[in-house]
């Protein structure tokens, strides 16, 4: 008997669906990617029956499915669980919205009628709802390489749970103590962030920030509004007022004014933003030793939107108890759609009549044949060349200065481009961070850019501790070795480090192949890597692609084995290895 499960986010925000066929994980895709909205929408109380039509028809179409031929839609949310929770707290909120009794009762409506939305298109399977916090769990859980584990997830909220610690075995997972609303360290971060000007999704532009600043000058000021447990953390609500648009009682705390513009960051703001990282990495290490104690083990699984704190992550992981951890690389809610699809799967079908889930790489998206990308081609004025060695002329052109992005294969599943779907550059080059900004990303020349290594090479250049899986997917920093960091300016932070992506043979041949032969051009065994986006969603398809090659100064653009640059750049692929010019 075949089995086909549909697991599906868009409760808030980061919509997503993920296809199990069997015991097989066919596709996983964030909407955003399709409908080329940022997070898909905003998590607004009368939208969560946004469906993301998109990805569901793109997994489907991935899978060789109908609607009709799915078993069951797991849905990585509990309604009634939400409003049980959510009414008549005593804080203030914005009219009608988040909290109040009006608010809450909207949002409950429109959740409870996604299931007759998707049936009323053909679905006659199973609908079942799955605790947020649960399916967090579980996606960090399923795929790792653990059959036993401790779990945590740490999150803005779910339906009123914002910390979950559990632990899993043999397939099964248990919770074992809850946090809940208002202590958040998620929800703390986005009001940091519009604090200081940005949006509530600027999380990684504080954290980028935070390296620049002295955690000393406000860490005292944090520690009064936010108490630290050895077990967890308790925070003033009259202080945070998370579902209030009003920001006075920071500005006395801190004695600064709330910003209306980034722009007006200044080292106060780098100071605040440095004593909310130190703090973070202080609850989140008392959390994970509570959880040794709590559950004994060598493995530790992670995920929830605070997981993507590199920062924090190596330091939970260094300084604390565990041997292993596994972060889910969509750690965001994105990765509640899988969480959601992995827990039916594991607590609804799995049993003696069908066999244990096979984990997979995050390169769950879509990809296209050579027969769609030319088509794509033939839509716009461009030269191209297919190469018979892309990774070696690719890997000259970067070595020259020049500016590439790399769309190979399937697309990455999660909020980093891990060398399917990236911009790459030399990171030898102290100009490059200036220069990628100028050409395309747009972005605060405060914000460090990645790299991805080699990863026999790896602790040549990193100081790194303890091996840790989530250093795959950009979820882990670490210091550059001293005598290392002239040589790679563009990809070392102000504080020393580097969030780097380990990359092997077994992980991404093409891409390892790549990094290699610019090892042998250069002697430098890694590669400046950032998302293939200018402020938008990463690109998903090859017109994608071309669009934003098309609208930026990126010097080539590399699709498959093809070459492909303007008709007023020259042409740079040595003669030997192109196959004549189209």
């Amino acid at each position: 008997m075949t089995i086909n499960i549909l697991g599906l986010n868009c409760a808030y925000h980061e919509s997503a669906v993920a296809l199990i066929r069997d015991n097989q994980l066919i596709a996983a895709i964030e909407e955003e990617r399709l409908n080329r909205v940022k997070h898909a929408k905003p998590a607004l109380t009368g939208n969560p029956n946004d469906i993301p039509w998109q990805a569901i028809n793109t997994c489907l179409e991935m899978g060789n499915l109908l609607l009709s031929d799915i078993d069951i839609i797991a849905f990585s949310f509990n309604p009634l669980k939400r409003l049980h929770n959510n009414l008549n707290l005593n804080e203030q909120c914005i009219d009608g919205e988040w909290g109040t009794t009006e608010g809450e009762k909207k949002f409950y409506k429109k959740l409870i009628g996604i299931p007759e939305q998707i049936r009323a298109l053909g679905f006659n399977g199973q609908f079942m709802w799955v605790d947020h916090c649960v399916a967090h769990s579980a996606s960090a859980y399923y795929p790792s390489p653990f059959k036993e584990a401790a779990v945590i997830s740490v999150d803005g909220i779910g339906e009123s749970e914002s910390v979950t610690i559990g632990g899993a075995r043999d397939g099964k997972l248990f919770s074992l103590k809850e946090i809940n609303y208002p202590n958040s360290l998620g929800l703390l971060w986005e009001k940091v962030s519009m604090f200081m000007g940005m949006s509530e999704y600027d999380a990684c532009k504080v954290m980028s920030l935070a390296s620049f600043g002295d955690p000393a000058r406000f860490i005292h000021q944090f520690h009064q509004f936010v108490k630290v447990n050895e077990d967890g953390f308790e925070m003033d609500i009259n202080v945070c007022q998370f579902r209030a648009n009003n920001f006075a009682s920071f500005e006395q705390v801190f004695g600064l004014p709330a910003l209306q513009d980034r722009a007006a960051i200044t080292r106060d703001y780098m100071d605040l933003a440095a004593a909310l990282q130190e703090l973070t990495s202080e609850i989140l290490l008392n959390i994970v030793k509570h959880t040794a104690q709590l559950y004994p083990s060598k493995n530790l699984c992670l995920a929830g939107g605070v997981a993507l704190n590199c920062v924090a992550n190596t330091a939970i992981f260094e300084q604390g108890p565990f041997e292993n951890i596994y972060i889910q690389p969509a750690a965001n809610d994105a990765g509640t759609a899988l969480g959601a699809a992995l827990y039916a799967y594991h607590n609804i079908f799995y049993g003696h009549k069908n066999p244990a889930f096979e984990a997979k790489d995050t390169y769950l998206g879509p990809g296209y044949s050579e027969e769609e990308v030319l088509a794509s081609l033939g839509m716009f004025d461009l030269l191209y060349e297919r190469s018979d060695n892309v990774a070696a002329e690719v890997a000259a052109l970067i070595a020259t200065g020049k500016v590439v992005g790399w769309f190979q294969g399937r697309m990455e599943f999660g909020p980093r481009a891990l060398g399917n779907r990236s911009l790459l550059a030399d990171p030898r080059d102290p100009d490059m961070v200036k220069r990628m900004n100028l050409l395309v990303k747009h972005r605060e020349d405060h914000r460090p850019f990645c790299p991805s290594v080699l990863k026999d090479d790896a602790k040549q250049w990193f100081d790194i501790k303890k091996d840790a899986d989530a250093a795959h997917y950009m979820l882990m920093a670490y210091p550059v070795k001293p005598e290392q960091r002239a040589l790679i300016p563009a990809v070392v932070h102000v504080d020393g480090t580097s969030r780097i992506q380990l990359v092997s043979a077994e992980s991404n041949p093409k891409y390892h192949a790549l990094i290699s032969a610019f090892k042998a051009l250069t002697g430098v065994p890694l590669l400046l890597n950032t998302s293939f986006n200018d402020r938008e969603p990463i690109v998903c398809s090859p017109e994608d692609a071309l669009k934003t090659f098309l609208r930026t100064k990126i010097d080539f653009l590399v699709i498959d084995n093809f070459i492909i640059r303007k008709k007023d750049v020259p042409h740079a692929a040595p003669a030997s290895t192109a196959t004549e010019l189209v």
